[in-house]
């Protein structure tokens, strides 16, 4: 049972707890708590890979509900401290993908459209595990007409692979495993491999969704 709170899955931090308890406000069953929990940190966190923090302090559940704003890793940590704080059990799971949702800026950081060790949240409901990625805001798929992530609690919640327009998204390359809490070392040195000008902690001046939707228009 992976309920118990590690260094960044803060499940008995007060603010998750409370964030937690308000979100399920009128769930009764687990699976209920899982899906409102789900919707709760995908809307009510925004996504923003321009802030991206790989230091403890920035990885940290607490940390992404003080910003509301954050990149696909620290949010599905959230979902799972959350997910933990209600006694339901959650991991982390983590995903090589070629990001077709992604800007000049941030490819020219990178070097590549595929981002190593994506990250999402795996929820046991029923004795199944099921993966959630909440990770774009409703808002963000709505402005670039991508099709929302839904869950149930029922399947698995990944990205899909074609936009509303039928423009390619997103593949998923190569899945990295489930963890209790982010496999900092192994992921720092991935990272640092397979990225040159890999930094821990950087901030891009700009706004995402704007330049994602400038060069939509462009291309």
């Amino acid at each position: 049972m992976t309920i118990e709170p590690t260094q960044h899955v803060e499940s008995t931090h007060p603010e998750v707890v409370a964030f937690a308890r308000e979100s399920v406000a009128g769930a009764s069953t687990p699976r209920e708590k899982a899906v409102a929990l789900f919707y709760a940190v995908r809307d009510g966190v925004r996504y923003d890979p321009y802030c991206f923090d790989f230091s403890t302090a920035g990885l940290r559940a607490s940390r992404t509900l003080e910003t509301r704003r954050a990149w696909c890793v620290p949010k599905a940590i959230l979902l799972a401290a959350c997910c933990r704080a209600q006694g339901i059990p959650a991991r982390l799971g983590f995903a090589d993908v070629r990001n077709h949702l992604s800007t000049e800026r941030l490819r020219q950081l990178m070097g590549t459209d595929v981002f190593a060790w994506h990250g999402y949240t795996v929820i046991e409901l029923d004795g199944q595990w099921f993966k959630a990625t909440p990770a774009f805001n409703i808002e963000l798929c709505e402005k670039l007409k991508l099709m929302p992530l839904e869950f149930d609690g029922t399947s698995d919640a990944i990205y899909h692979p074609f936009d509303l327009e039928g423009n390619r998204h997103m593949e998923y390359l190569r899945y990295r495993g489930e963890y209790d809490d982010v496999p900092v070392a192994e992921m720092l040195a991935s990272l640092r491999e397979q990225y040159p000008a890999f930094a821990a902690s950087v901030n891009i001046d700009g706004d995402f969704e704007a330049d994602v939707e400038t060069e939509a228009r462009q291309g």
